[in-house]
C-alpha cells in the first residue's frame, strides 16, 4: 500500500510524500486509516519555523486525528476492525499505533471533523485542572486562539464569569459565537480598566495566559485580584528581555497581591489512568468527546477550513501564518483520498 504524508522538510517548507507502507502489525499494534486530522497552529507553526528543538526536519507534523481501525494485532482485545477512534495522530493517511498509546473510541453521533478538537480541549482542560476556579469566580483568558477559546468555554462550564482578551477582532467574534459574552480587544481598549470595571474593582481570581507570548504575562498580571492565580497554559516561546523583579514582586509581596504562578502543560498528567492520580489524558479525552457530542463545548464555529491534505497543505500553513483573520481551525479531510463516500457522522 502507498502512504501519503505531509512533510516539514525545512523551515517554512511544506512538502508531500508518497512512499510504500507495510500493513503488517505486531501483536500489540493497530493499523488505522485517517479520516480527519487537525492542525494545531501554535505548535505546528513553531515546528515549521525550525525553532522547536524536539522537532527534527524532515518529519511529519500533527498530533490529533480521528481514524478507522483497519487491522488489530493478536493481543489487542478492546478494538476491532471498523472501529472509529480518536488518537494522537500525524498528518498521514495511514499510521500504525501501539496499544500503549492513547486511543479512545469515538461516541456515536459526533460529526467526525470535530473529533480531533478533543486534543486541544484536553490541553485547555489542564488549565482548569491546575486552577482553583469555582462557581461564581471571575476568570480572564488572554489569547483566544483555539486552545484559549476552549479554555474560556471550559471555565464557563465550571461556573465562572469569563472575560476573553485578544488583539484580533475575528477571534473575539468567534468567542462570542461560542458563548463567551465578555470580550476585550486589548489593542483598542485598556484591558485593565475594563476588567476592573467588569469585576467591581476586584480583578479576576484566575488569569489563564494562552498566548505563549512572555510579554503578555507582564502586560496583564495586574488584572489578577489579591491572592489570585496566573495559569500558564500557552507554552512560552521566543526571546523576551525584561527586569523580572516586577513580576516576582506580584508573587512575593502582599501589597502586590501574593499571586500564585502555575504551569499547565498537558503532560503533567499520565497518559492512562492509574490508582495514584485522579486525572489522566485518557479520562480528559473521554470527557472532552462527550462535551463535544452534547454540544456543551461548541466546536462548529471554530472550523474555518476543511481542506484536501495533498492539494491544500501549503496553503493551509501559509494561511495560518499570514492570515489569522480567516485561518484558525484547519482540518485536513483524508476521506477525500478514500474510494468511498465522505463519512461525516458515525452511528453505532
Amino acid at each position: 500500500m502507498i502512504n501519503h504524508s505531509i512533510i516539514f522538510s525545512a523551515p517554512w517548507k511544506v512538502e508531500l510524500e508518497e512512499q510504500p507502507f507495510s500493513d503488517h502489525v505486531q501483536p500489540h499494534e493497530l493499523l488505522v486509516e485517517k479520516l480527519y486530522t487537525l492542525v494545531s497552529a501554535g505548535t505546528e507553526l513553531a515546528c515549521l519555523s525550525g525553532n522547536e528543538h524536539w522537532f527534527h526536519m524532515p518529519s511529519v507534523p500533527g498530533y490529533s486525528a480521528v481514524s478507522r481501525v483497519l487491522q488489530v494485532g493478536a493481543t489487542v482485545s478492546d478494538f476491532k476492525r471498523g472501529d472509529i477512534v480518536f488518537h494522537y495522530g500525524k498528518h498521514s493517511r495511514y499510521e500504525i499505533l501501539s496499544h500503549d498509546e492513547l486511543i479512545v473510541p469515538v461516541p456515536a453521533g459526533i460529526p467526525l471533523s470535530r473529533v480531533p478538537f478533543a486534543r486541544l480541549a484536553t490541553i485547555a482542560m489542564t488549565s482548569l485542572r491546575t486552577s482553583t476556579i469555582e462557581l461564581g469566580d471571575a476568570v480572564a483568558v488572554t489569547g483566544l486562539g483555539l486552545v484559549g477559546n476552549l479554555a474560556a468555554q471550559l471555565a464557563g462550564l465550571q461556573g465562572a464569569t469569563v472575560i476573553g482578551i485578544d488583539l484580533i477582532d475575528n477571534r473575539l467574534e468567534l468567542a462570542n459565537a461560542c458563548g463567551i459574552d465578555l470580550t476585550i480587544n486589548s489593542n483598542e481598549r485598556s484591558a485593565g480598566e475594563l476588567v476592573h470595571a467588569m469585576t467591581n474593582g476586584h480583578g479576576v481570581s484566575t488569569l489563564i495566559e494562552a498566548t505563549g507570548v512572555p510579554e503578555s504575562v507582564e502586560k496583564h498580571i495586574s488584572l489578577i485580584a489579591p491572592y489570585g492565580e496566573l495559569i500558564l497554559l500557552g507554552s512560552p516561546r521566543g526571546e523576551h528581555h525584561s527586569n523580572v523583579t516586577e513580576l516576582l514582586n506580584y508573587v512575593h509581596l502582599v501589597d502586590r497581591g501574593c499571586i500564585t504562578l502555575k504551569g499547565a502543560h498537558e503532560w503533567k498528567y499520565p497518559l492512562k489512568p492509574n490508582s495514584f492520580v485522579k486525572h489522566s489524558l485518557q479520562r480528559n479525552s473521554n470527557i472532552a468527546l462527550e462535551l463535544i457530542r452534547s454540544e456543551k463545548l461548541v466546536i462548529g464555529p471554530l472550523i474555518s477550513h476543511v481542506l484536501h491534505p495533498l492539494h491544500d497543505a501549503q496553503r493551509a500553513y501559509e494561511g495560518l501564518r499570514n492570515d489569522k483573520q480567516h485561518y484558525f481551525g484547519v482540518v485536513f479531510d483524508w476521506t477525500l483520498l478514500h474510494n468511498k463516500e465522505n463519512e461525516e457522522e458515525y452511528d453505532a
